[in-house]
């Protein structure tokens, strides 16, 4: 189903870098001023969410009266097909819808549809699993490939605290399952560790999900936007994790699916299949980055960790051609420079260090 647009005034109060307008037209393996191969998008096709996860979208700041995105805000999915376009005419190779929780957008599956027309392109997408269980199906039969499902914790008491709405796991466990069922296979289950709240849930993940033919990811506690308290006395190193694994569960390492791939990846030596471990507070990865993040509203941000983006929906909006748009995306990527992952300490400690950067919740994970 289509969806109507209404141009507007960006109401966000976050300056917004100017788009560059000299950038050439596409020419696939698009790479950054590190030599980085732009590979991955990320598209939050909505700021919503059910879920109020104390890590992510906090009830103290997003409260009953928080100001989210109108709809006539969002881009419709016509946009978001047009840019995903370019961006795989510039080399991406997989799109990854995001939120908010995605599966609140209404009609979520006609954009999958559409996008699973563009040839070459792996699609994937990122659920809380609240919604999974009625919708794998239908996901599947519109072109969706896989899934990847947040899990923090398989008893009810550490998962209720933590999404802070009091949803149960096993509905989110049911929604694996469809999920598998339709052929949303491998699933990927990323749990976020945050020490002092839900390690004790570590082993009890690994029993549960090892032989199932599911991934399951162990990420460690990030330091992204200015919501979730963060503190670093709070991440438990990916190091930590995968000893406590292979000290029950024997462990190797394997090599990555791809260049760029953010998990690092462990098989469990009696062949029972493998876990991740995502480590960008203690093993930065910026080297090999190949993301970039689209909003709901139509920003690019070259960053999870960015403070602002480039307004691509104006352009948009204001009858730019498509040469124009890749001309736009292409100047972007070209000038990106990002590695605040392995600047962290030293960026955070900067006088004029910003107190305020995009929210996860805003451009997904």
């Amino acid at each position: 189903m289509s969806e109507r647009f209404i141009p507007i005034v960006d109401r966000r109060a976050n300056p917004v870098p100017p788009i560059p307008a000299d950038a050439g037209p596409a020419t696939g393996n698009l790479a950054d001023v590190r030599g980085r191969r732009v590979r991955d998008l990320r598209i939050s096709i909505t700021d919503r969410c059910n879920f109020r996860c104390t890590y992510c979208m906090p009830k103290t700041v997003f409260g009953r009266n928080y100001p989210f995105l109108q709809r006539q805000e969002l881009l419709s999915f016509e946009e978001i097909v047009r840019i995903a376009r370019v961006f795989v005419a510039h080399g991406v190779e997989k799109i990854r819808l995001t939120g908010g929780e995605p599966l609140l957008r209404r009609y979520v599956e006609n954009l999958i549809e559409q996008l699973a027309a563009i040839p070459g392109l792996e699609l994937t997408l990122t659920t809380n699993g609240s919604l999974l269980a009625r919708k794998a199906r239908d996901l599947k039969a519109a072109g969706l490939h896989r899934v990847t499902v947040s899990l923090d914790a398989l008893d009810d008491a550490t998962f209720q605290a933590m999404n802070d709405v009091g949803f149960p796991v096993g509905q989110v466990l049911a929604g694996i399952d469809a999920a598998a069922a339709a052929g949303l296979s491998p699933v990927k289950i990323n749990m976020v560790v945050k020490r002092g709240t839900n390690e004790s849930s570590i082993l009890p993940m690994v029993r549960r999900f090892k032989g199932s033919g599911h991934i399951l990811r162990f990420i460690e506690y990030m330091d992204v936007g200015s919501s979730n308290g963060w503190c670093l006395d709070e991440v438990l190193p990916s190091a930590e994790v995968v000893r406590m694994i292979d000290a029950e569960f024997p462990l190797e390492p394997i090599d990555p699916n791809y260049p760029g791939e953010v998990a690092e990846r462990w098989r469990f030596r009696d062949g029972s299949g493998e876990i991740g471990v995502i480590s960008s507070v203690t093993q930065a990865f910026c080297a090999t980055c190949t993301r970039i993040r689209l909003s709901t509203e139509g920003k690019l941000y070259t960053c999870l960790f960015a403070e602002s983006g480039h307004d691509l929906r104006t352009l948009l909006r204001s009858g730019a051609s498509d040469a124009d748009l890749s001309a736009a995306v292409a100047g972007i990527w070209r000038g990106r420079a990002d590695r605040y992952s392995e600047i962290r300490a030293a960026a955070t400690a900067r006088p004029d260090a910003p107190t305020r950067r995009i929210e996860m919740s805003y451009i997904g994970g």
